[in-house]
């Protein structure tokens, strides 16, 4: 997966040193209900879109960048479904370390087609009806979704957040 450039400014100065990151994940429902994931290529893992933002990125914005940049998707934002951190630190195979804050967005696909593999991120794409998810989903990933099938029901409860 591609580094941000302006991580690699910081792993200059911290080198392999545990980061703070945030992210952003978006849980993408389409018109019939079914949910847009994509297969990691770092570890075979099925998973919602997500990404890290951008130094000044507004996170809704780096949200439907995401899904658009790796599924051909243009996803609208509808609301924020929870705010939690990774409580396990992710090593990577180059020895950096990092942990991240997440906010993921409720979204519904706009005009919703067939997604494609937009980048090297994943090795593919697809939507999948909230009962036939995949056995190899992402743990963080199945919390995310029913955070925010939960949001979906209920908005005026607003974002879950961890306690």
């Amino acid at each position: 997966m591609p580094i941000p450039d302006f991580v690699v400014q910081l792993r200059r100065s911290v080198g392999t040193d545990l980061l703070w990151m945030p992210g952003v994940s978006a849980v993408v429902v389409h018109d019939d209900g079914r949910l847009l994931l994509g297969r990691r290529s770092d570890n075979g893992l099925w998973a919602v879109v997500s990404g890290i933002l951008e130094p000044g990125e507004q996170p809704a914005i780096a949200a439907v960048r995401e899904v658009l940049e790796e599924t051909g998707i243009v996803a609208v934002v509808e609301g924020l479904a929870s705010v939690s951190s990774d409580p396990e630190t992710v090593e990577y195979e180059n020895g950096d370390r990092a942990q991240y804050l997440d906010l993921t967005f409720l979204c519904r696909a706009e005009g919703a087609g067939d997604p494609w593999v937009g980048d090297d991120e994943s090795t593919a794409v697809g939507w999948f009806a909230p009962d036939a998810l995949p056995d190899t989903l992402m743990a963080s990933s199945r919390t995310r979704i029913a955070h925010a099938l939960t949001y979906r029901t209920n908005p005026q409860n607003g974002p879950w957040f961890a306690r």
